[in-house]
């Protein structure tokens, strides 16, 4: 009969772990910057918002309202800052408005 390791691992450094192992950072990344745009825009953004797309470090948001993406357009380092503070990690480094 095999021995079991007594090394005992939380969840979440398991799934960590087969993240890392499998090489699905990125993937991860682009769910986890659509979700922190939204928790972070709130809905009066999400209202107007109609696609959220990283791709490499860029992040492309699509917007139906002109006004909206000029007035988000006036703050786009603060917003970068801000979603690369709820993702605790640097993901975004650019943000591109259409």
């Amino acid at each position: 009969m095999a021995k079991r390791r007594n090394e005992y691992m939380s969840l979440s450094d398991v799934l960590k772990e087969f993240v890392s192992e499998n090489k699905l950072e990125k993937g991860m990344d682009k769910v986890d910057v659509r979700n922190a745009w939204e928790n972070l825009m709130g809905n009066g953004v999400n209202n107007y918002t109609t696609q959220v797309v990283l791709k490499g470090d860029t992040l492309y948001v699509s917007l139906s309202s002109s006004v909206l993406r000029q007035e988000l357009s006036y703050g786009k380092e603060k917003i970068v800052k801000m979603l690369n503070e709820e993702l605790g990690k640097e993901v975004v480094n650019k943000i591109v408005l259409r």
